[in-house]
């Protein structure tokens, strides 16, 4: 008898888990340059028709639509009409559905505002409430992007589509997601209950609403579960569950609009300071196609940005407006290069027999072509002068895209008639500029002012540049390199790496330890053919100089790795605080770099290209106690929570990216030292073994495929050791330094000038754009570190008023100015990690 009643309980409790309330969003992702063939568009709405229960989520590429209208378009047409279903929702209108967390911040905002653009030029008045993904493209600032966008809600699932990873697992039905600027929006989150689906490494429970998933939801307190999967436009499963009486667990289909509105609590309590290490994500980092790919959209961010800035500069002083196409052209052709396919999948081939890899060579080439006449028109139209000295050879404008005065070197390269010609430059105030000549290329030291340009004029040269001995090569072949900021010595006996370097700025600390089981510098990986690691450190080097003068000291270091030569610069500036690495590898062959040869079983959870130790590295074992770690992340910087670095499966994959720059900090001593990259890839540490920046894997990846090795290898990086935390030492500003460059443009006439038009005399301030619309200057700026007090812009031209303005275009409020004399000057308040818009109106 109590068997037979436990059995009814048994029942009775699983009855009434059963009548609890289940909820699926459903929908589609992809788009012309993913996936989506012409019948899609009649295969939705001939679906929601027959089925009125179903809902769908709609992240179709913008562009699509154009695609649409053209090859089909009477559907086009009844889609328009139908959009207005409250069964459908957009949900991801970023333009190329980029991974997010691998590009700029200002790359992110475009993405949404040219998405948005291009949708609603096809669904006027379409409104965008809840974001959702289908691939792990999230990042730590979105709060504040979405919610300037006009978005109400979002969602940190993608429970069909984590090959390239997954966000932690964390809190129930709803959290409260906090931006690093403090910026909330009501998020459904990878539940805590959420765990990974057996058998494989692509998905969570939540794909499907299993009963095990479904039941854990309800143990945890869940009372309104929702799972999810986003299709792949081509799928014609039609409603993902099922229809009618038959659809899976009795669940039932909605919109994150109605979920988020009508059936989930919204009054949730639970914040969730989301960190970028909440981002578990890794790609194929050190492949030779990615980190091609990564150093080509880097180069084209950081160009079309300078691009836009120099570009409102001519516009603010002449009116010179180029057609906002071609501006739209270089963005749109950058956009596409950031596209999460191009990243994931950089073999797949798109139409013809072009690959991923192949169009974001051609499209970044495009963009930076665009970008280049852009910069040099708007240089010529600002030093339009023709008034000339009859002893100037041209002149050379230096370009300042930040918002505090610069002192630096700038390269340019000579035109042909002056190739024999041995010259100098002097400044508005005819003081002469070091400089000198290699081959072409003409190196100085030039100064410009905050946000602004100053010109130098070129002359026959009547006086020659100071000697220096900044650089020594020993007896036995090392080298000493010294300027009025570091000494620092290379040991020929272990391929060129460093024994010695010492900060003179801070009471001459030294950042080697001799006893490291590991060398500075040291190059280094597993070549799993042979079964065993190869180190430059195993073979001498061969140390040359090939500039030592005041403007610039470098060396050049050739080394093998095993077989295999490789050569690196290194070069040292007094004006500023990098010490600067340019490395090639010459392979032979095609060797194996990894843990371990993998397999073609790509759906095993265990996978050789996961764990860095055994990638070749390039190792950094600095004389730090126990230092903390902080990594840059689109308008966010991170400290790091987590031991080490180290994972070799699908489902414990750690946070190991470094986008511009990871700094190490010492608090005992209040010392640390920054690595920055010229491409996003991955970075390792822990306990017992140094930081390293990955620089190669070999074998296969992701889906079986084979990342060999096919071109030599190349990659910028630098090094910044500094007394204080980050902020104190001002990383922030020295990483935007190095990604925004003085630029130097020559030109026959000219007269030489300084001119600025923004200051910012406050450090840890970006100015992430500025860009002309119409007769109008839109003004991006981000407080990049814990700065709390109010920020003064001085306006160096007439500005009629300024206001401040939401990403979706709102105005938020006026900003008082003060004018004195032709110039203003604004207070402005932004938080710690914020991003503010500003409008300011030409006289």
């Amino acid at each position: 008898m109590k068997n037979f009643l436990f059995i009814l309980f048994v029942i009775g409790c699983a009855a009434g888990a059963w009548s609890q309330n289940a909820y699926f969003v459903d929908g589609y992702h992809g788009g012309v340059f993913g996936h989506y063939p012409t019948w899609v568009t009649r295969f939705m709405m001939d679906k929601l028709t027959q089925h009125p229960e179903w809902r769908i989520m709609l992240e179709i590429e913008p562009e699509t639509w154009d695609s649409v209208r053209i090859n089909d378009p009477q559907t086009y047409e009844a889609f328009q009409r139908y959009i207005s279903d409250p069964r459908i929702e957009f949900t991801n209108p970023s333009f190329a559905q980029p991974f997010l967390y691998n590009v700029s911040g200002e790359s992110i905002i475009r993405q949404f505002e040219y998405g948005i653009r291009k949708i609603r030029e096809h669904f006027p008045g379409v409104a965008f409430t809840t974001y959702s993904a289908e691939e792990p493209c999230f990042t730590s600032c979105l709060p504040q992007i979405l919610k300037s966008l006009g978005f109400k809600f979002a969602v940190l699932k993608n429970p069909d589509t984590c090959w390239g990873g997954y966000t932690s697992a964390y809190g129930g039905e709803t959290v409260v997601w906090k931006g690093p600027d403090g910026t909330t929006i009501t998020t459904v989150p990878r539940y805590a209950s959420e765990a990974f689906e057996k058998n494989s490494t692509w998905q969570t429970k939540a794909w499907n609403n299993s009963k095990e998933f479904l039941q854990a939801c309800w143990d945890y307190g869940i009372i309104n579960p929702v799972g999810m999967c986003y299709q792949d436009a081509g799928w014609k499963n039609g409603p993902w569950l099922g229809h009618g009486d038959s659809i899976k667990n009795k669940s039932v289909y909605v919109t994150w609009k109605e979920y988020f509105e009508t059936i989930t609590n919204p009054s949730t309590t639970d914040i969730w300071r989301f960190s970028q290490e909440d981002m578990l994500v890794s790609l194929m980092w050190g492949s030779q196609v990615l980190q091609r790919i990564a150093q080509q959209v880097r180069q084209a961010e950081n160009k079309l940005i300078i691009a836009e800035k120099i570009h409102s500069m001519a516009l603010i002083s002449n009116r010179l407006a180029f057609p906002q196409t071609m501006f739209d052209s270089a963005w749109r052709a950058l956009m596409l290069a950031q596209h999460h396919d191009s990243w994931i999948v950089p073999y797949n081939r798109l139409s013809g027999r072009k690959t991923w890899a192949d169009a974001i060579r051609e499209w970044t080439s495009y963009s930076d072509s665009l970008s280049g006449v852009i910069i040099v028109e708007s240089a010529h139209n600002l030093n339009n002068t023709n008034v000339s000295n009859k002893n100037s050879l041209g002149y050379v404008q230096v370009f300042n895209a930040t918002g505090n005065a610069r002192y630096g070197n700038v390269t340019i390269e000579l035109p042909d008639d002056l190739n024999n010609e041995q010259v100098s430059l002097y400044d508005d105030k005819n003081r002469l500029a070091l400089s000198f000549r290699d081959g072409k290329q003409l190196t100085f030291k030039a100064a410009a002012p905050s946000f602004g340009y100053s010109v130098y004029r070129i002359e026959e040269a009547i006086r020659q540049l100071p000697a220096s001995k900044g650089i020594t090569i020993t007896n036995t072949g090392d080298c000493v390199m010294e300027n009025e900021t570091y000494r620092i010595v290379f040991d020929a006996d272990r391929g060129g790496s460093i024994k010695s370097l010492v900060d003179k700025k801070a009471d001459k600390r030294e950042l080697i330890n001799p006893n490291d089981n590991f060398a500075f510098g040291e190059i280094r990986g597993f070549f799993y053919e042979d079964e065993k690691f190869y180190s430059s450190v195993e073979q001498p080097a061969r140390i040359s100089i090939i500039h030592d003068n005041a403007v610039e000291k470098k060396i050049q270091i050739e080394g093998f790795i095993d077989k295999h030569p490789f050569t690196q610069t290194v070069t040292l500036s007094d004006s500023q605080p990098t010490i600067d690495f340019a490395l090639k590898i010459h392979w032979v062959g095609n060797p194996g770099i990894g843990e371990y040869r993998q397999g073609d079983n790509w759906r095993d959870n265990r996978r050789a290209f996961y764990d860095d130790r055994y990638k070749l590295s390039i190792l950094f074992p600095a004389n730090l106690s126990s230092p903390a770690l902080f990594k840059n992340a689109p308008f966010d910087v991170c400290e790091s929570r987590i031991d080490n670095t180290f994972f070799n499966t699908w489902d414990s994959i750690k946070h190991n990216i470094i986008l511009h720059w990871v700094d190490l900090f010492d608090r005992k001593n209040n010392y640390g030292m920054a690595l920055l990259s010229d491409h996003t890839t991955s970075y390792s540490f822990g306990e017992g073994y140094p930081l390293g920046l990955t620089a190669q894997y070999a074998g296969r990846g992701l889906w079986g495929m084979n990342y060999a090795i096919t071109q030599e290898l190349e990659m910028r990086y630098a090094l910044i050791p500094h007394s204080g935390q980050w902020n104190e030492a001002s990383i922030a500003d020295a990483g935007s330094y190095w990604n925004e460059p003085l630029t130097g443009v020559f030109s026959k006439e000219g007269k030489p000038e300084q001119k600025s038009f923004f200051t910012i005399n406050q450090r840890g301030y970006e100015i992430t754009s500025v860009r002309a619309e119409g007769d109008e200057v839109v003004l991006r700026l981000y407080n990049s570190e814990e700065n709390k007090n109010p920020l003064k812009v001085k306006i160096h031209f007439p500005a009629k008023r300024m206001e401040e303005i939401l990403l979706n275009g709102d105005v938020v409020s006026a900003i008082p100015l003060i004018h004195i004399a032709g110039q203003s000057e604004a207070t402005l308040r932004i938080p710690p990690y914020g991003i503010r818009t500003y409008r300011l109106y030409l006289n």
